[in-house]
């Protein structure tokens, strides 16, 4: 068993290779690019939110009905005419990409500690490269892809975009593991 405290360069290390990674993945390759489209007469669109009051917080179901009221003729009717979705409204003005990479950055090393717990619990000092790499690529990959099945299974996201998002999740996890096998501790 390895505590915690003895993984914190590998933690660190991993954090900032999937960081850097995925700006490259999203910045310079561009795959990315075509994951949303611009609505259709937007700003007649945004000022009809903007004057129905739609505001930040809730996540926005349409059209909205209770549990109990989904089988009702005027409800199944709303559901047939369409549009059905959901709408997420974020704060107003110009995006907060700096905020939003800090927690993106927070978030990797937070992925990075799950793996260097259960890794470090699993596995013992020498352990060789490719057994660190398996169980810590397993649990990076489940903190960076897991959850994107559910945005298209419960959300209705394209799965083609939620494939492009499981393929990054599998090259943030081998690089986490190649990280975690390469400064694996060799003694404690």
């Amino acid at each position: 068993m390895i505590p915690l405290t003895a993984l914190w360069l590998p933690v660190l290390v991993a954090a900032l290779i999937v960081f850097f990674a995925s700006f490259i993945m999203h910045m310079v390759l561009g795959y990315h690019k075509s994951d949303y489209r611009q609505l259709p007469d937007e700003d007649r669109v945004t000022d009809a939110l903007r004057n129905a009051g739609v505001t930040r917080g809730p996540n926005y179901f349409f059209p909205y009905c209770k549990f109990e009221e989904m089988k009702s003729p005027s409800v199944i009717e709303k559901f047939k005419r369409g549009p059905v979705g959901l709408l997420t409204v974020l704060p107003s003005g110009p995006p907060a990409m700096g905020k939003n990479m800090v927690q993106w950055f927070l978030y990797c090393v937070v992925i990075s500690i799950f793996a260097a717990y259960l890794s470090g619990r699993l596995l013992a000092p020498e352990t060789v490269f490719l057994q660190v790499f398996r169980v810590v690529g397993t649990v990076a990959f489940l903190g960076y892809g897991a959850a994107h099945a559910q945005e298209s299974i419960w959300s209705g996201r394209s799965w083609v975009v939620t494939f492009k998002h499981l393929f990054d999740s599998v090259i943030y996890a081998l690089l986490t593991a190649a990280a975690f096998g390469w400064l694996w501790p060799k003694s404690l």
